[in-house]
């Protein structure tokens, strides 16, 4: 198959091309000898069971939660895929971008505990170093990180309390208030 290229000399800030397609927002571009382009997403292979994919809650700076499965998340990337908690497999993702969030909490299952006060004493036999993170909107919680530098994206926040709903926290660090290493 040979590739005809038409797009316009600037491509769009979000857009670039390779010598197979072309890539635009998210989404790959086959364009063949007769000027169609067939749309084909960036998603890589779709999970086929729910054993590969993370429930995660996100948290948004605007207060907002979503809960669903994290698809493509990267410690190093500036967005990721989130399918709905409802039929992830048939769903589709939606794209979230890191600046629009304080964290991700990746949890055990969704419903958790709402009763339950989740104890900020980090003093539990873990590996790490302890750290207090304050967000903007006053939350704070306490773990234990291996991998905190104010200059990376972010960092994960292993919690302090064993019983937490949380196995991990990915914390965006520009959207702190305070990162104290305790």
């Amino acid at each position: 198959m040979s590739y005809a290229w038409l797009y316009p000399k600037s491509l769009h800030r979000d857009a670039f091309n390779s010598k197979r397609g072309l890539v635009v927002q998210g989404f790959w571009y086959n364009v063949t000898d007769d000027n169609t382009a067939t749309k084909i997403s960036l998603m890589g292979t779709p999970a086929k069971t729910l054993d590969h994919l993370n429930k995660v809650v996100v948290g948004f700076l605007n207060g907002g939660r979503i809960k669903g499965y994290a698809y493509d998340f990267s410690a190093l990337k500036e967005s990721f895929s989130l399918l709905p908690q409802e039929d992830p497999l048939k769903g589709q993702g939606i794209k979230v971008e890191m600046k629009d969030l304080k964290a991700v909490f990746f949890v055990w299952d969704f419903s958790g505990n709402p009763e339950y006060d989740e104890s900020l004493c980090a003093d539990s036999p873990m590996h790490g170093r302890k750290i207090e993170v304050t967000f903007i909107d006053g939350e704070k919680i306490v773990g234990r990180t291996e991998g905190y530098s104010p200059q990376r994206l972010g960092f994960f926040l292993f919690p302090a309390d064993p019983k937490s709903n949380n196995i991990r926290i990915f914390v965006v660090t520009k959207n702190t208030r305070q990162v104290r290493l305790v």
